[in-house]
Protein backbone atom coordinates (compact mmCIF):
# COMPACT_ATOMS: atom_id res chain seq x y z
CA UNK A 1 0.00 0.00 0.00
CA UNK A 2 1.26 3.40 -0.74
CA UNK A 3 1.60 6.26 1.30
CA UNK A 4 2.49 9.72 1.34
CA UNK A 5 6.02 9.52 3.34
CA UNK A 6 9.06 10.93 1.80
CA UNK A 7 11.84 8.20 1.91
CA UNK A 8 15.48 9.66 1.56
CA UNK A 9 17.46 7.01 -0.53
CA UNK A 10 20.14 5.64 1.81
CA UNK A 11 23.15 4.38 -0.28
CA UNK A 12 25.82 5.27 2.01
CA UNK A 13 26.23 8.68 0.04
CA UNK A 14 24.80 11.58 1.13
CA UNK A 15 23.92 14.37 3.96
CA UNK A 16 20.86 12.20 5.02
CA UNK A 17 19.92 12.91 8.41
CA UNK A 18 20.98 16.60 7.14
CA UNK A 19 17.84 16.46 5.30
CA UNK A 20 15.76 14.68 7.14
CA UNK A 21 15.92 16.87 10.38
CA UNK A 22 14.81 20.43 8.34
CA UNK A 23 11.98 18.44 6.73
CA UNK A 24 11.09 17.62 10.54
CA UNK A 25 11.38 21.38 10.89
CA UNK A 26 8.71 22.00 8.80
CA UNK A 27 6.54 19.32 9.70
CA UNK A 28 6.97 16.84 7.20
CA UNK A 29 7.62 13.11 7.85
CA UNK A 30 10.28 11.46 6.10
CA UNK A 31 12.43 8.24 6.73
CA UNK A 32 15.71 7.41 5.99
CA UNK A 33 16.21 4.34 4.12
CA UNK A 34 17.96 1.96 1.72
CA UNK A 35 15.59 -1.19 1.91
CA UNK A 36 14.01 -1.57 -2.08
CA UNK A 37 10.27 -2.11 0.41
CA UNK A 38 10.40 1.16 1.34
CA UNK A 39 11.35 2.69 -1.91
CA UNK A 40 8.38 0.71 -3.26
CA UNK A 41 6.01 2.26 -0.55
CA UNK A 42 6.95 5.99 -0.80
CA UNK A 43 4.94 9.12 -2.29
CA UNK A 44 7.95 10.62 -2.97
CA UNK A 45 11.68 9.84 -2.96
CA UNK A 46 15.07 12.26 -2.50
CA UNK A 47 18.29 11.18 -3.95
CA UNK A 48 21.25 12.65 -2.16
CA UNK A 49 23.99 12.39 -2.55
CA UNK A 50 28.36 13.50 -1.80
CA UNK A 51 31.00 11.77 -3.64
CA UNK A 52 32.00 10.15 -6.74
CA UNK A 53 29.97 9.32 -9.72
CA UNK A 54 30.58 5.48 -10.33
CA UNK A 55 30.74 5.03 -6.37
CA UNK A 56 27.62 5.34 -6.43
CA UNK A 57 25.92 3.96 -9.14
CA UNK A 58 27.74 0.81 -8.07
CA UNK A 59 26.05 1.21 -4.55
CA UNK A 60 22.88 1.63 -5.59
CA UNK A 61 23.06 -2.00 -8.37
CA UNK A 62 24.60 -3.38 -4.97
CA UNK A 63 21.91 -2.27 -2.99
CA UNK A 64 19.77 -3.73 -5.63
CA UNK A 65 17.71 -0.28 -5.84
CA UNK A 66 18.33 0.20 -9.77
CA UNK A 67 15.17 -1.55 -10.80
CA UNK A 68 12.68 -0.33 -8.32
CA UNK A 69 13.89 3.08 -8.79
CA UNK A 70 13.50 3.08 -12.20
CA UNK A 71 10.29 1.66 -11.91
CA UNK A 72 8.97 4.06 -9.37
CA UNK A 73 10.26 7.29 -11.16
CA UNK A 74 9.29 6.34 -14.84
CA UNK A 75 6.23 4.40 -14.37
CA UNK A 76 4.72 5.46 -11.30
CA UNK A 77 5.94 8.63 -12.00
CA UNK A 78 7.09 9.30 -8.58
CA UNK A 79 8.34 12.70 -7.95
CA UNK A 80 11.81 12.45 -6.55
CA UNK A 81 14.55 15.22 -5.94
CA UNK A 82 18.16 14.25 -6.67
CA UNK A 83 20.89 16.47 -4.11
CA UNK A 84 24.15 17.10 -5.40
CA UNK A 85 25.37 13.71 -7.03
CA UNK A 86 22.07 12.52 -6.55
CA UNK A 87 21.18 14.88 -9.38
CA UNK A 88 24.00 14.17 -11.30
CA UNK A 89 23.13 10.50 -11.47
CA UNK A 90 20.17 11.25 -13.24
CA UNK A 91 22.44 11.35 -16.54
CA UNK A 92 23.12 8.89 -18.99
CA UNK A 93 27.17 9.30 -17.32
CA UNK A 94 29.91 10.90 -16.48
CA UNK A 95 33.37 12.28 -17.05
CA UNK A 96 34.38 11.57 -13.43
CA UNK A 97 33.77 7.86 -14.57
CA UNK A 98 32.80 5.09 -17.04
CA UNK A 99 29.76 3.89 -14.95
CA UNK A 100 25.96 4.29 -16.74
CA UNK A 101 23.94 6.61 -15.16
CA UNK A 102 20.07 6.19 -14.33
CA UNK A 103 19.05 8.36 -18.14
CA UNK A 104 15.96 10.17 -16.12
CA UNK A 105 17.38 13.29 -17.94
CA UNK A 106 19.02 13.48 -21.18
CA UNK A 107 21.86 15.09 -20.13
CA UNK A 108 25.45 14.27 -19.25
CA UNK A 109 27.56 15.15 -16.53
CA UNK A 110 31.21 16.97 -16.86
CA UNK A 111 33.69 18.74 -14.82
CA UNK A 112 34.27 22.48 -14.61
CA UNK A 113 36.77 23.39 -17.52
CA UNK A 114 37.64 27.28 -17.75
CA UNK A 115 39.65 29.26 -20.55
CA UNK A 116 41.18 32.59 -20.41
CA UNK A 117 40.97 34.69 -16.96
CA UNK A 118 38.25 32.34 -15.66
CA UNK A 119 40.97 29.62 -15.34
CA UNK A 120 41.74 31.19 -12.35
CA UNK A 121 38.65 29.96 -10.64
CA UNK A 122 38.65 27.16 -7.98
CA UNK A 123 36.94 23.85 -8.52
CA UNK A 124 35.17 22.84 -6.90
CA UNK A 125 32.88 25.36 -7.21
CA UNK A 126 31.88 25.96 -3.24
CA UNK A 127 30.20 28.42 -1.22
CA UNK A 128 27.01 30.62 -1.66
CA UNK A 129 25.96 31.17 -5.24
CA UNK A 130 22.63 32.64 -6.69
CA UNK A 131 20.46 31.20 -8.88
CA UNK A 132 18.31 32.34 -11.90
CA UNK A 133 15.29 30.64 -12.09
CA UNK A 134 14.48 29.80 -16.21
CA UNK A 135 10.44 28.87 -15.80
CA UNK A 136 7.99 28.16 -13.65
CA UNK A 137 8.17 25.69 -10.99
CA UNK A 138 6.70 24.06 -7.63
CA UNK A 139 10.21 24.12 -6.19
CA UNK A 140 10.41 27.80 -6.26
CA UNK A 141 6.97 28.65 -5.26
CA UNK A 142 6.25 32.06 -3.31
CA UNK A 143 10.19 32.52 -3.26
CA UNK A 144 10.40 36.25 -3.73
CA UNK A 145 13.85 37.11 -2.87
CA UNK A 146 16.53 36.26 -5.11
CA UNK A 147 17.42 32.82 -4.15
CA UNK A 148 20.89 31.92 -3.17
CA UNK A 149 22.04 28.42 -2.45
CA UNK A 150 25.03 26.29 -0.94
CA UNK A 151 27.22 24.76 -3.83
CA UNK A 152 30.04 22.34 -3.10
CA UNK A 153 30.76 20.26 -6.49
CA UNK A 154 33.47 19.99 -9.64
CA UNK A 155 30.73 18.59 -12.20
CA UNK A 156 28.05 19.74 -13.45
CA UNK A 157 24.73 18.80 -16.00
CA UNK A 158 24.90 19.50 -19.64
CA UNK A 159 21.02 19.15 -21.29
CA UNK A 160 19.73 18.12 -24.33
CA UNK A 161 17.09 20.13 -23.96
CA UNK A 162 17.33 23.62 -22.82
CA UNK A 163 13.53 23.32 -21.81
CA UNK A 164 15.18 20.83 -19.00
CA UNK A 165 16.98 23.64 -17.52
CA UNK A 166 15.30 24.77 -14.64
CA UNK A 167 17.77 27.36 -12.97
CA UNK A 168 21.55 28.59 -14.39
CA UNK A 169 24.45 29.54 -11.86
CA UNK A 170 27.69 31.67 -13.12
CA UNK A 171 30.71 29.92 -12.06
CA UNK A 172 33.02 31.12 -14.53
CA UNK A 173 30.50 30.05 -17.03
CA UNK A 174 26.69 29.62 -16.90
CA UNK A 175 25.63 26.06 -15.81
CA UNK A 176 22.43 24.25 -14.84
CA UNK A 177 21.86 23.96 -11.58
CA UNK A 178 18.73 23.14 -10.87
CA UNK A 179 16.50 20.29 -13.48
CA UNK A 180 13.10 19.10 -13.85
CA UNK A 181 11.34 17.18 -16.47
CA UNK A 182 7.80 15.93 -15.36
CA UNK A 183 8.32 14.19 -12.09
CA UNK A 184 11.90 14.26 -12.00
CA UNK A 185 13.71 17.28 -10.23
CA UNK A 186 17.22 17.75 -9.28
CA UNK A 187 19.58 20.70 -8.07
CA UNK A 188 23.21 20.57 -7.94
CA UNK A 189 23.21 22.95 -4.72
CA UNK A 190 22.65 22.15 -1.37
CA UNK A 191 18.94 22.71 0.06
CA UNK A 192 20.12 21.45 3.62
CA UNK A 193 22.82 23.74 3.83
CA UNK A 194 21.24 26.49 2.55
CA UNK A 195 19.39 28.08 5.36
CA UNK A 196 15.76 29.68 4.59
CA UNK A 197 16.06 29.39 0.66
CA UNK A 198 16.87 25.23 1.27
CA UNK A 199 14.16 24.81 3.56
CA UNK A 200 11.34 26.66 1.77
CA UNK A 201 12.71 24.58 -1.53
CA UNK A 202 12.35 21.29 0.35
CA UNK A 203 8.92 22.50 1.33
CA UNK A 204 7.86 23.14 -1.50
CA UNK A 205 8.43 19.84 -2.99
CA UNK A 206 7.42 17.88 -0.15
CA UNK A 207 3.67 19.77 -0.10
CA UNK A 208 3.58 20.54 -3.96
CA UNK A 209 5.23 18.53 -6.23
Amino acid sequence: MKDDKIVIVDYGMGNLASIQNMLKHIGVRAAISGDAAAVESAGKLILPGVGAFDSGMKKLHELGLVPVLDRRVREDAVPVLGVCLGMQLFTRCSEEGTASGLGWIAAGTRRFAFRGEPARLKVPHMGWNAVAVNKPSVLFHEMHEEPRFYFVHSYHLVCDDEEDVLCRTHHGYDFASAVERGNVYGVQFHPEKSHKFGMKLLENFARRA
